[in-house]
């Protein structure tokens, strides 16, 4: 009798895999939710916002959310990255294996798919697909939200300068496609957790867990070294793009490091699903590894980056705090004298400069605090006095400061200013900028 012969069969290709399952996860209620919410609140929260007389001047750009249309996607990206963007991608990468385990059907995944290498990367491309169109989202809504109700106008930069609408709208994008590099380091996380997890939701729970934890890290007065190794720095430094100019530095130090957070974690995972026995349930005791690799990736991160940077300590100095108010000042005085329809005059006419103290000059210049003093003196063509203003700051541990006007009235001691057109808010009385924590790229400094 002649033995019949049999073809091998051969894996399902990865698009079909991929296909799979990302109809998977988009037939769940939850992501259906999350895709509606991203595509319309954003637009709906910047819209009433920008509606309020009260504007949310904590937040970076709220206080220009009624002078152009470019500040609220700009608000509603810092407000991605410290809270939605970290949940978003525990709901979708977070629970993406685990909920196999739960359901007991890795089994007739593997019979249907026949490769785990291809199910795997089928399940990691559905779960960056899904995230990519939530990021769109919620850039495109709150973008759509704030034009509508500000107009496309122009936007005051981070340090005081004015972005023509179209500049306005490339820095935005820009902006929102930095992030995506965090992003990705904490959806990589979320596969990690997943993988390791098994029926549990400690996949849903890491993303979240790590971003907060990095969140708070950042509060900290850290080493600019140490700070600029957690990925979540990447969620701060896209503010550099709205300075003038650009602050690409930290910008780009910090998008590498989410970027090899990402393939790290998501090789890991990788290794870990392509040796499991899925005849039996995931074994519990690879759920306290799971900070392992976390912990020696950002030991290796920090290493990197401070043999590669020249910045020591907090990287806040005296220097560049003159430097940065100095800058700021100018940008905005040239702005008010707009509003009072006076002369023009340029930066390089005024020669404004800075002299700032700290702790009233008891303690060194140096660091975050709520106690730095800065005096801005200035010069106006063919005038003989000098002018000067007082401003107190508040500076963090990001390097981001609040400046508040402490006088004189008529140049920054008062929250409106008198024109010909009506009181209109004084853009010297309150103003945030930042010192760069990198060595200055600015040839001024």
């Amino acid at each position: 009798m002649t033995a019949t012969p049999t073809t091998p069969a051969r894996p399902v290709p990865l698009s079909r895999a991929y296909r799979f399952e990302l109809v998977k996860l988009v037939a769940t209620w939850r992501i259906r939710l999350l895709v509606l919410a991203c595509w319309l609140a954003p637009a709906l929260f910047v819209a009433a916002v920008g509606e309020q007389s009260s504007l949310p001047v904590d937040t970076l750009f709220g206080r220009w959310m009624n002078a152009s249309g470019w500040a609220g996607p700009l608000v509603m990206l810092g407000f991605a990255g410290t809270y939605a963007l970290p949940l978003l991608t525990s709901v979708v990468a977070g629970d993406v294996f685990a909920a196999e385990d739960r359901l007991g059907t890795w089994r007739h995944l593997l019979v249907a798919v026949r490769s785990a290498r291809r199910l795997f990367a089928a399940k990691a491309l559905a779960s960056l697909t899904v995230l990519l169109v939530l990021v769109a989202g919620m850039a495109v809504s709150s973008t759509a939200g704030g034009l509508l109700t500000a107009g496309n106008r122009a936007l005051v930069g981070f340090d005081g300068h004015l972005l023509a609408p179209g500049d306005a709208a490339a820095n935005v994008l820009l902006a929102w496609v930095s992030v995506l590099a965090p992003t990705l380091a904490l959806a990589a996380i979320g596969l990690l957790g997943s993988v390791l997890g098994g029926r549990s939701p400690m996949g849903l729970l890491l993303p979240a867990v790590v971003a907060l934890a990095m969140a708070l890290a950042q509060l900290l007065p850290l080493p600019v070294a140490v700070r600029l190794a957690l990925p979540s720095y990447a969620f701060i430094a896209w503010n550099g793009l709205f300075t003038d100019p650009a602050q690409l530095g930290p910008l780009l130090v910090a998008a590498g490091v989410s970027l090899a957070w990402a393939v790290v974690a998501t090789a890991l995972a990788y290794r870990l699903f392509v040796r499991r026995d899925f005849t039996t349930p995931a074994p519990e005791g690879r759920r306290s590894l799971a900070a392992l690799p976390l912990i020696l990736l950002f030991g290796a991160t920090a290493g990197i980056v401070a043999a590669a940077t020249p910045a020591l300590g907090s990287g806040i100095t005296q220097d560049k705090v003159q430097q940065s108010v100095a800058t700021a000042f100018a940008h905005l005085y040239r702005l008010q004298a707009a509003q009072l329809h006076r002369p023009d005059v340029t930066e390089a006419q005024l020669a404004a400069t800075a002299a700032c103290t700290k702790g009233d000059g008891l303690v060194d210049a140096d660091g975050p605090g709520n106690d730095w003093r800065c005096v801005v003196t200035w010069h106006l063509p063919g005038v003989a006095a000098t002018g000067t203003a007082i401003y107190q700051l508040d500076v963090t541990a990001d390097g981001r400061y609040v400046a508040d006007g402490d006088g004189p009235k008529e140049v920054n001691g008062y929250f409106q200013v008198r024109t010909p057109d009506g009181d209109q808010p004084n853009p010297l009385w309150q103003f945030d900028a930042n010192v760069e924590l990198l060595a200055s790229t600015n040839p001024k400094g």
